[in-house]
């Protein structure tokens, strides 16, 4: 069965009561279209992999909008951000000199060709930079319009809200003018993710606030109001500036629909189930219905709304009395099978053709050797992990000729990005031989730029306690297995810190929970050792990271403690590593284990089937046949 597939809800019961009219008047049957998180997917291709695939892009979407639209008389199409950033084809048009000659984004251009009717943008929209940001959007044929982001004066960066002016057709033919009304958001996170290209240029406001400011005024303009909220769902206690704020949105009086994005997931479905305010089966957050539609171009959101006249105020107006929430997929997921449901469009391939051909002439480009094969299939289980081997010594080759005057140890952390993160093709698998820089796109997923931080003993300890949320608590009293990972955590956030060695005791509980939950007694990293010796609560390091982890991502420090800010991103220190090298090694050298747990256990854990390729070497880990979904069991026997 697919993972993805359509869910059809009706009206739920929590909706308020419509009003009662003296005559039923026109009917509206109106169809709203979401598209999210697009990230530069506009064919279906993977260029991580350098190979078709049937489970992405625009052009697989733009045939279903086409679909939705000859089923629905009215129709609207809408963006919800996270459009420039995302692949190699995106790398490749924000390098200087290789903006396209017609001024217009490729994935901007794709969108031309299905008349979009507004958007809002995504936090990695900034990941360029503010003024390529600027450039991108400004070839679109469409508006965007974002609520809590200001230039550095105080004025909006975009439009905070839009009013569409759109004639409808009702059942009995008669044509209406209705005024739709848009508000965009974004995480005001951008602040800290993108620090080093918006401080001083632009500035944020929490969702729900800048929501209170502008949702009245707009409210009273207008017909149906949209909220695109670049944000996910979370029910945790509200704390003002969240990340995750759609749900919080559906108490603001005033939306009437709420596209959400960001979190890379399918809403309504089975990820957001049993959780209280949500539901999970008829999309609505709260009583206001809701959409999510993936990532990548997996699917198309729907909702259907029936609207009827409302005299009742102070003004003519329109109200909903019936929404159906959808979302349909472009693939179907059998096992490890994929089965395309649309076929491309012509129009969006053509669109982006120019970069297609020329990012895959890039990323084939040649840089070097490998002499053995580098994966990420096991990268969360100790022992030695190449693939965060090569980014860390790539790190440290580059950065600590910078670093010499400070006198102090120097480290370097990486994460596994490709871990099988929401998709059994998620994996590195780099064979011995040739290395590309399509290759070195697979190794390092996003355009981060390199930083270091100084920190000491103890701050180092509290990094790697953070990275250890990502394993559940072994209970030794439990027979049989238990699940290793935790499926909440993702692995992105699994630093691996070489140049030293710990243990991980994962008898004991996470010391950092969820929500910022912090368990003061507990310590999950023993045996932290530097040259050997026991590391000191005072002992000062540099730490070599990203630019994310550097300004936020869940490391707590000084700012102040930022000693290095360079100008290049990672991908090209790794691509300048290898052609330095010309022969890469894969590093077999072992940074961190699990701690002793004292008895026999059976630790189960998912991978791709592929990973069964390379269990020779690992003799501690056995396959334990099919999980579904495209991915395999397998156990990782510790004692």
């Amino acid at each position: 069965m697919s993972t993805r597939r359509t869910l059809l809800t009706g009206l739920a019961a929590t909706m308020a009561a419509p009003p009662v009219f003296a005559t039923p008047g026109p009917v509206i049957k109106l169809r709203l279209l979401e598209t999210s998180d697009l990230h530069t997917f506009d064919e279906d291709y993977d260029y991580f992999r350098d190979q078709p695939d049937e489970s992405v892009g625009l052009t697989k979407v733009a045939t279903l909008i086409h679909t939705a639209r000859a089923e629905a008389r009215n129709c609207l199409l809408f963006d919800n951000g996270d459009i420039i950033q995302g692949n190699p084809l995106a790398d490749y048009v924000a390098q200087p000199g290789k903006f396209p000659a017609d001024h217009i984004h490729p994935t901007i251009r794709a969108m031309n060709t299905l008349q979009y009717d507004a958007a809002t943008l995504g936090n990695h929209e900034f990941n360029y930079g503010l003024d390529f940001c600027t450039r991108a959007i400004a070839g679109a044929n469409f508006p965007f319009c974002c609520a809590n982001i200001h230039n550095a004066d105080g004025s909006p960066y975009l439009p905070p809200t839009l009013v569409l002016d759109r004639v409808f057709t009702a059942g009995d033919g008669s044509r209406h003018t209705l005024k739709i009304g848009v508000i965009g958001f974004v995480p005001p996170q951008i602040m800290e993710w993108d620090k080093t290209h918006l401080a001083g240029r632009i500035t944020t406001t929490d969702i729900v606030d800048a929501a209170h400011i502008h949702v009245p005024a707009l409210r009273a303009q207008v017909d149906i109001l949209i909220a695109l909220s670049h944000s996910g769902i979370s029910t945790a206690p509200r704390r003002g500036g969240e990340e995750n704020a759609s749900y919080y949105l559906a108490a603001v009086p005033g939306i009437d629909i709420i596209f959400t994005g960001h979190s890379h997931r399918v809403f309504p479905g089975p990820d957001y189930a049993g959780i209280n305010g949500i539901d999970a089966t008829n999309g609505r957050l709260g009583a206001v219905p809701a959409i999510m539609p993936g990532f990548w171009g997996s699917e198309l959101g729907l909702i259907d709304l029936t609207l009827v006249p409302d005299t009742t105020g102070a003004r003519p107006a329109w109200r909903i009395t019936n929404a159906l929430a959808t979302t349909r997929p472009i693939a179907a997921r059998e096992g490890a099978s994929v089965t395309a449901l649309a076929a491309n469009n012509q129009a969006v391939d053509a669109a982006v053709a120019p970069e297609h051909q020329q990012t895959l002439a890039w990323i084939r480009e040649p840089i070097g050797q490998l002499t053995g094969p580098i994966t990420s299939y096991f990268a969360l289980l100790g022992g030695a992990d190449p693939s965060l081997a090569l980014v860390n010594a790539a790190q440290l080759w580059y950065a600590a000729p910078l670093l010499t005057g400070r006198n102090l140890p120097i480290l370097s952390a990486a994460a596994p990005f490709k871990e099988g993160y929401q998709s059994p093709d998620n994996y590195i698998d780099l064979a011995s031989g040739t290395i590309a820089i399509r290759d070195v796109a697979d190794l390092y997923m996003y355009p981060n730029t390199l930083a270091a931080i100084e920190v000491d003993g103890a701050a180092l300890r509290s990094w790697l306690e953070h990275a250890a949320q990502i394993f559940n608590r072994f209970n030794p009293n439990t027979q049989g297995p238990q699940p290793l990972l935790n499926p909440h955590v993702p692995s992105y956030a699994f630093d691996v810190i070489a140049n030293i060695t710990y243990e991980i005791d994962i008898t004991q509980p996470a010391r950092f929970g969820p929500r910022g939950k912090i368990n003061a007694n507990t310590h999950r990293i023993v045996n932290l050792r530097y040259r050997g010796v026991p590391v000191a609560e005072d002992q000062r390091f540099i730490v070599i990271t990203n630019n994310y982890r550097a300004d936020s991502g869940g490391i707590t420090h000084n700012p102040a403690d930022i000693v290095l800010r360079a100008p290049d991103q990672i991908r090209d220190i790794i691509i300048r590593y290898i052609l330095a090298h010309k022969s890469i090694t894969p590093d077999t050298g072992q940074i961190w284990s699990f701690a002793p747990i004292g008895l026999p256990a059976l630790l189960t854990f998912t991978s791709a089937p592929a990973a069964a390729r390379y269990l020779l070497r690992k003799p501690n880990i056995t396959s334990l046949g099919d999980a579904g979904n495209g991915y395999a069991n397998y156990a990782l026997n510790l004692d």
